[in-house]
């Protein structure tokens, strides 16, 4: 019997418009092709031969999109997949095709296909050589680097259109954009750990070390003058009479029953989910007012027992750390809440769905038809409709605005569509029925998810994270973003937080000896001034002199607070409750922008102001990026200015003005004067660093 012949391909146009072998790119839906051209060699490095000197055909290295290849021209060819070493899917292979893909799928068993020859030739026995290129053809367009990429092959046409039906379903599968930031917790150590292992290969590990060193060696310095001077290390030990002799105990009960109270965020949940509060009606603007008047009870109180500034400013500030947590505990609950209730609202309907007896009638009935104008008067497509359902999954929305709405009836979507169709009570057919019921429950699974968050093994997904033991360990956590479930390491390395809290007790030490030898004087001398009524003039000339005397020890003191609180405490935290993600800050010091310095000098209030407050004003009140922005920036000038007004009992903005001034200053580092001159960048945020603490101490100071 005759063999039977071999499936002929469409014959390739020569047409050439290129000089290039090879083009790299991926695909898209448009039909147009930005290409790159790669001639310069192969894969093992041997050159290849133009495209003129052989087959018509081009190689095209396909992605994972359709019709077109869309690749920026910058784009580095290390981020191209290799056509050759890619896994292949049995619906996207092409009979004779690559010798990658796999001998399962192809058609005919013969001969190592390496052997073969370049083009598809049919051989004995039904065998067919692999063909080297995929034949395509490229048209100019108006626009340099994009082409109009079509192929006359079916088997080419069906790969393409399959892709585009792969990429639309993966699109649809996209989580999308929320509400909340969607906070990423890893297991990290903090850079100055040792037990990461980038900070002993550091290249600047010396550097580190000859710092602590210097440190030491003026501690002991100042510790030898004031021991011989005064009979003490920490020579009249101002500092240390005034943190220890006035309220200490006072302060201990005051920082206890701050902590207690931030427990009102439970109890207030539990309302929320009985229904007795609903949390998008009125909820939420208790919760605002509950946490104005903690704030300003522990400011008050602070003012009424006339605590001196370091008893002020340890309870302030922890008193802001436990208003970040309630907030964010409240409103992601709260969030949750609303999606809850939603799921609850769908279940009850997808219920009366299924209790509904379909009719059995043609589609031209008078029952069926009824239910069919009414269903086009409200806006339902049946069709469109159940061409969604087939898929795997609905295309979810662009926005978070229906995941806590249960008012169905003033809602615009498919999901409300379908719950005013059964609530009509019109009749309907039973593959209505189907296409009703997979649209809620892809919208119930959806929620669910949602409901779940980083809780992968259910056990904290709402409404069962809303036990106290829950809430308390959120409080005690090293971080501000309340989640449903954080990377957790094994088990605690009990010398680890010996270490620390070692460190911790060290670090003050140091401190209290610097502040009490370089600082103490020139407060003091300040102090003297206003007590014996010196001209506003005189102070002035004084000013310079105050600045740099206090500019290297208040450069020292914050360096040194900064590694207390996020290297030494946090990290003591984070040991004591297993919490496996450490990143409390980033290379900060490598700064080159002051919007830079403020992502990562503080990545715990970083992420908190970025989800609450960055992306709620986007969200919630609709405002643009640069409005989002400013409202940050001055929802934290505000903060520190009160932290000022507390320590030095008077308002005088200056805080408040500098640290407006840095999102002009942003704007002038991306500027064309200063964008890609790292160097310079890192020299003035320095600067600024150096000078700007002295410069503001003095001008409360002295003014």
């Amino acid at each position: 019997m005759a063999e039977p012949a071999a499936p002929q391909r469409p014959p390739l146009e020569s047409k050439d418009t290129l000089d290039a072998t090879q083009l790299s790119g991926t695909l898209s839906h448009d039909g147009i092709a930005a290409l790159r051209a790669d001639g310069s060699a192969g894969r093992n490095g041997s050159p290849i031969s133009s495209a003129r000197e052989g087959t018509e055909a081009r190689d095209f290295v396909p992605q994972s999109q359709s019709e077109a290849a869309v690749l920026d021209d910058d784009e580095s060819d290390d981020t191209i997949e290799d056509y050759d070493d890619i896994e292949l899917d049995p619906d996207t292979l092409v009979a004779n095709a690559r010798k990658s893909m796999d001998a399962a799928y192809r058609p005919a068993i013969g001969p190592d296909p390496s052997t073969s020859t370049s083009q598809s030739q049919p051989g004995m026995n039904g065998i067919h050589r692999k063909r080297g290129s995929i034949q395509i053809r490229l048209e100019k367009t108006d626009r340099k680097g994009r082409y109009v990429l079509t192929a006359d092959d079916p088997e080419i046409r069906e790969i393409l259109r399959k892709g585009v039906e792969r990429e639309e379903l993966e699109a649809s599968n996209k989580k999308p954009r929320t509400r909340f930031r969607d906070m990423v917790f890893t297991r990290q150590f903090t850079t100055f750990d040792r037990q990461n292992p980038a900070s002993s290969d550091s290249p600047f590990f010396g550097f580190f070390t000859l710092f602590w060193i210097g440190l030491v060696l003026m501690f002991l310095q100042v510790s030898l003058k004031n021991w011989r001077e005064y009979g003490s290390i920490l020579g009249d030990n101002q500092i240390m009479k005034m943190m220890f002799s006035h309220d200490v105990l006072v302060l201990g009960l005051t920082d206890g029953v701050m902590c207690a109270l931030c427990f009102e965020g439970y109890f207030f949940q539990l309302l929320v989910r009985k229904g007795y509060i609903n949390w998008g009606k009125g909820g939420w603007i208790i919760q605002n007012l509950w946490q104005s008047a903690y704030l300003g009870g522990v400011v008050g109180w602070a003012y009424f027992r006339e605590w001196p500034w370091t008893h002020t400013i340890f309870a302030v500030l922890h008193g802001l750390v436990f208003v970040m947590k309630q907030h964010s505990y409240a409103f992601y609950n709260g969030y949750l809440s609303g999606v809850y209730r939603r799921r609850a609202l769908l279940e009850e309907r997808l219920r009366i769905l299924q209790a509904m007896e379909p009719v059995t009638s043609p589609p031209t009935s008078p029952s069926t038809s009824q239910y069919l104008d009414r269903t086009t008067s409200s806006g339902l497509d049946i069709s469109g409709l159940a061409k969604k359902a087939d898929s795997t999954s609905l295309k979810r929305r662009p926005s978070m605005g229906h995941r806590t709405s249960t008012n169905l009836q003033i809602e615009k979507s498919d999901v409300a569509s379908v719950a005013q169709a059964i609530e009509s009570g019109s009749a309907i057919d039973v593959d209505q029925m189907h296409t009703f019921e997979r649209v809620i429950q892809a919208e119930i699974q959806d929620l669910t998810r949602e409901l779940q968050g980083k809780s992968l093994d259910g056990k904290n997904a709402y409404p069962k994270n809303l036990r106290l033991g829950n809430m308390a360990e959120f409080v005690c956590l090293p971080t501000l973003v309340y989640e449903l479930d954080y990377p957790r390491q094994e088990k605690i390395n009990w010398w680890y937080v010996l270490e620390k809290t070692t460190a911790t007790f060290g670090v003050l030490c140091v401190m209290m000896v610097i502040s009490q030898a370089f600082i103490y004087p020139a407060v003091a001398k300040t102090v003297r001034m206003k007590e014996i009524g010196m001209p506003i003039e005189e102070r002035w000339r004084e000013f310079p002199f105050i600045v740099s005397d206090m500019l290297f020890p208040l450069l020292v003191e914050q360096l040194l607070t900064w590694y207390l609180i996020w290297e030494c405490i946090l990290n003591v935290l984070a040991e004591l409750t297993k919490f496996a993600d450490r990143g409390f800050y980033g290379d900060w010091w490598n700064s080159v922008t002051w919007d830079q310095y403020a992502r990562d000098w503080n990545r715990p209030v970083h992420n908190f102001l970025l989800r609450h407050v960055y992306h709620s004003s986007i969200s919630t009140f609709h405002l643009s990026r640069n409005a989002a922005t400013f409202v940050t920036f001055l929802l934290s000038a505000l903060v520190h200015e009160m932290c000022m007004a507390i320590m030095f009992k008077k308002v005088r903005g200056y805080l408040f003005w500098m640290q407006l001034l840095q999102m002009p200053l942003v704007a002038f580092s991306r500027s064309r004067l200063l964008k890609g001159r790292v160097v310079l960048g890192n020299v003035m945020f320095w600067m600024g660093l150096f000078v700007g603490p002295s410069f503001l101490t003095s001008l409360y100071l002295v003014i």
